[in-house]
Order: structure tokens, then sequence, then C-alpha cells
């Protein structure tokens, strides 16, 4: 498979690719020749690049994989991608369309998605200080790992959250009670970075939840 076949017919695949640190050029490159390239194990690529086809991984094909730290750079990365550049988009966003439109309520919409992005920077933030240096501990086999109990990935699923759902509440509210007529253009780029955002937090929770997880279980008991 060479991956600009894949990106012609997946444009969203772009995305894919910066959560790896992978750049845009690929050339003519197939998928070996590309992980190989930037030192990507190949069943992890392919287990992510399929939920950005609609494919989830069975357990077979996840305890194949034997690469979790690139999964871990495309989590980090995906934090990265979130905190630094959707957030700012959508408020870029709402305040456009608060100076141009005057709509009733907006303030809410402001307040809910201040409050979302809060409860997103809690959990990532979890995630990079607390759970994913626990997990490097694992791949490295340190012996503090081994000997501490004051965490494991029991614990991280149990704080792990579906920060894709209230989302959903968000979209409804604008698309059900809230009139723009005036600055259609700016609510649609809006609606949209929402629905991308959503789609790409949906595929960074099954990557949690469906590989990397599982690995990291495993992982512990041996």
């Amino acid at each position: 498979m060479k991956i600009l076949d894949l990106i012609n017919e997946n444009p969203g695949l772009l995305l894919f690719l910066q959560h790896f640190h992978i750049d845009f050029s690929v050339n003519n490159s197939t998928v070996g020749q590309l992980c190989k390239q930037y030192n990507i194990g190949v069943k992890a690529f392919l287990s992510v690049i399929n939920l950005y086809n609609g494919f989830f991984p069975d357990r077979e094909e996840v305890d194949n994989i034997n690469d979790v730290n690139s999964i871990l750079v495309f989590l980090k990365n995906s934090h990265s991608f979130y905190k630094d550049e959707k957030y700012p988009e959508l408020k870029y966003y709402l305040n456009e369309l608060k100076r141009s439109s005057q709509v009733k309520d907006i303030e809410l919409v402001e307040k809910f998605l201040d409050d979302y992005f809060e409860e997103v920077l809690e959990h990532l933030n979890y995630e990079d200080q607390v759970a994913f240096p626990y997990f490097y501990s694992i791949i490295e086999k340190a012996e503090h790992a081994k000997k501490a109990n004051t965490f494991s990935v029991k614990e991280y699923l149990d704080h792990h959250t579906d920060i894709e759902t209230k989302l959903s509440d968000l979209k409804n509210l604008l698309l059900k009670h809230m009139h723009f007529n005036n600055d259609l253009n700016t609510l649609r780029k809006f609606l949209n970075s929402l629905f991308g955002l959503e789609s790409d937090l949906k595929i960074h929770s099954a990557v949690e939840e469906k590989i990397l997880i599982p690995l990291i279980s495993k992982m512990e008991a041996a």
C-alpha cells in the first residue's frame, strides 16, 4: 500500500500523519518504507490508521504490536494538537460569532466550551504527568515500575473518561436552538472544527482503550 494512495482516498489521514510527526511529502513510499524511515512498528501504524478508516483492531492484532512507544508518541502529539490548535481555533471562531451576530445566550456557548476544555485539559494533563510516565517506565522495565504499586493501568482505566461525548451537547445546542443567519460562514467553520475535534477524540479514545490499555496490561502481567 502506498501512503499517497491512502491519503487520496481519505484526506483525514493527514492529521494521522501529523500525530506521528510524519512529513506530508511521502513521495511514493509504501507503508513499510515509511514506517522504516520513521522507526514506527508497522503493526502499530496499521492498527491506528485503520481507526481513521472506521476499522477497530481485534485482540490478535493488538497482541502482535511490539511498538508501544510509537502509540504513546501518537497520543502525546494528539494532546498538543487539541491544546495548541483546536481550542484556540474554536475560541477564535466563537469570538467572531459574538462580534458579528449578537446572538442571545451565546455566552452560554462560550461557557460550555470553556468548561468543556477545562475538563479536557485536566484529562490530558493527568495522562501526560501521571499515566504516560508510568507507561514509559513499564516499557523500559525500570525497577521502580516493577516494585511500585501506587499506580497501574487499572487505575488509569478507572480515571479514563470519554472526553468527546459532551461535544454532542454543544453541537445540538447550536444546531437546534441558535440562529446565526447573518454569519453562516463563521458558524460553518466553527461547526466543522467541532465535528473534526469530535472525530479525532473518538479515535484518540479508541487508541487508548483498544490498543494502549491491553498492551500495557499484558506488560504488567509479564
